[in-house]
């Protein structure tokens, strides 16, 4: 094992690329792909991508919210518990696989949603990053193709060659999301970062109550984004 990829190989708490149910899910996902790493990578983000439905009212602000096995489990997560299971699913095909974060602006979200956070922007949105034939390749596996088709974006490709982040336009060239800041790689799920990095963006008291919020009813908010009424934003209106 090189030293250098030794951190992105390894299981952790949170990215737990050594638990059956996740080298299991792997090996099914693989097993057509041969022994090539980008074809293995390719078919480990779809079958994160679509199987796991993006919600983003799930709680955020403990280790177990973001475990991949978990993940795996419930089959929904946010953008940071996706980008952990895909990042647990590389490591456990012997892939090097890191998870890194940037803040977003989305044009392109619910009325609900951008309600409750009290802002268009959408702080440590999660993403993956693969060693895929000498470099580093991004990979954004956030939206579920049935979302996609909803919000009338086109789903994001990954061709394990070239990076895939979030389209700049939705299908109708009206402006999707723009990354804003980007707060670099991580060999885990930095939780504590990702919690002050919210409390930056969303203020202190509405995170507090979110997590009241949680403590309370002990599971996800009782909310449907699947559901929520598409927002084009005051620049992006139909």
């Amino acid at each position: 094992m090189d030293l250098k990829f030794k951190a992105y190989l390894e299981p952790t708490e949170i990215i737990d690329s050594d638990n059956k149910t996740i080298i299991d899910y792997a090996m099914i996902a693989i097993k057509n792909a041969g022994a090539d790493p980008i074809s293995k990578a390719v078919k480990l983000y779809y079958a994160v991508r679509d199987p796991i439905w993006y919600n983003p009212y799930l709680p955020f602000y403990r280790p177990e919210h973001y475990r991949a096995s978990n993940i795996l489990k419930y089959g929904q997560a946010f953008c940071v518990g996706k980008a952990s299971l895909l990042c647990a699913l590389g490591r456990a095909c012997g892939i090097p696989t890191r998870v890194g974060f940037a803040n977003v602006r989305n044009h392109l979200a619910t009325k609900q949603l951008l309600e409750f956070l009290g802002s268009d922007v959408f702080a440590y949105h999660g993403f993956v990053e693969f060693y895929l034939d000498g470099k580093w390749v991004k990979a954004t596996p956030a939206f579920n193709i049935e979302l996609c088709k909803r919000h009338n974006v086109i789903p994001l490709e990954f061709n394990g060659r070239e990076d895939s982040i979030f389209h700049a336009y939705n299908a109708e060239k009206k402006q999707f999301m723009e990354y804003l800041d980007f707060h670099g790689t991580y060999a885990d799920i930095p939780v504590d970062d990702i919690v002050a990095g919210w409390e930056k963006v969303y203020g202190k008291d509405r995170i507090n109550l979110w997590i009241a919020g949680y403590e309370e009813s002990g599971e996800a908010l009782e909310r449907d984004f699947g559901s929520e009424e598409v927002y084009f934003g005051k620049d992006n209106t139909q």
